[in-house]
């Protein structure tokens, strides 16, 4: 049996890079994915790909930070499908600056997508786990940054700290209710965000510094975002029935053996 069959799972930033390979192995495992997203032409090709591979999946136009709109698509989504059974926060943006180099603008911009963003889906979904009485997985997507320190992230470690300890509280207050919440630590991932990370940052040096970003993990490549669905799968299904207030790295090594 598919290890998330009829489960109705939501996944933020569900349309590209991590939150696509998610939304589609999701849907293979049998989940009814419902993608929210900003973008929405990436979204309506994600979920083409995931019905013509034979899975479920709806898109969501929807921006994180905006709590009122996150409220009133979950409530839809709870609404047509009678309950959420999985919360996976992945939308998210990175930048690269210190303490001095980093705008005030930038640090709260930083912080209103990757914090406010999963505490907004948080509440929204939480109150339909809890009200159902059916328990439920939450999986939040943090960092290696959220626990170790690399040159240049000051507000993006901020924000990724803060989202692994909303893990542990998530984990704690909601015990009683069944629901699991853990975290994925990723190290680098290659994504279409990462090649545009690149190209904006180090124009003309792209293929030095991918090679750099690469091997700078220990395992000597960087990551491939159906590595993190497969994590991803094993938190949220009954397989990881006794895991929860957990922030596990799928890092190559990096926070180990350095």
């Amino acid at each position: 049996m598919a290890k998330l069959q009829a489960r109705v799972a939501v996944v933020t930033g569900g349309a590209l890079g991590i939150g696509l390979a998610i939304s589609k192995l999701f849907a293979k495992e049998g989940a009814i994915v419902q993608i929210l997203d900003r973008n929405a032409a990436e979204m309506e090709k994600a979920v083409a790909e995931i019905v013509a591979a034979g899975g479920t999946a709806e898109a969501h136009e929807c921006d994180v930070t905006d709590a009122a709109r996150v409220e009133q698509v979950i409530d839809a989504i709870h609404a047509k499908h009678g309950s959420i059974g999985i919360l996976v926060n992945n939308a998210g943006i990175a930048h690269v600056g210190n303490a001095l180099t980093t705008t005030p603008e930038d640090f709260e911009r930083i912080q209103r997508v990757n914090v406010f963003g999963p505490a907004n889906c948080l509440r929204s979904t939480l109150k339909h786990m809890v009200a159902d009485g059916k328990g439920g997985v939450i999986l939040n997507l943090a960092s290696c940054v959220s626990v170790m320190a690399i040159n240049d992230r000051f507000a993006y470690a901020t924000s990724k700290g803060a989202v692994l300890s909303m893990t542990y509280a998530v984990a704690k207050d909601f015990l009683a209710y069944n629901i699991r919440c853990n975290a994925l630590l990723p190290g680098r991932v290659h994504t279409p965000f990462v090649d545009g990370f690149i190209a904006k940052n180090y124009p003309g040096r792209e293929e030095e510094m991918f090679d750099k970003l690469s091997k700078a993990q220990p395992i000597g490549r960087m990551a491939k975002p159906e590595e993190m669905a497969y994590a991803a799968l094993f938190l949220c299904s009954d397989e990881a029935s006794f895991i929860t207030g957990t922030g596990m790295p799928v890092d190559g090594g990096t926070l180990t053996i350095r």
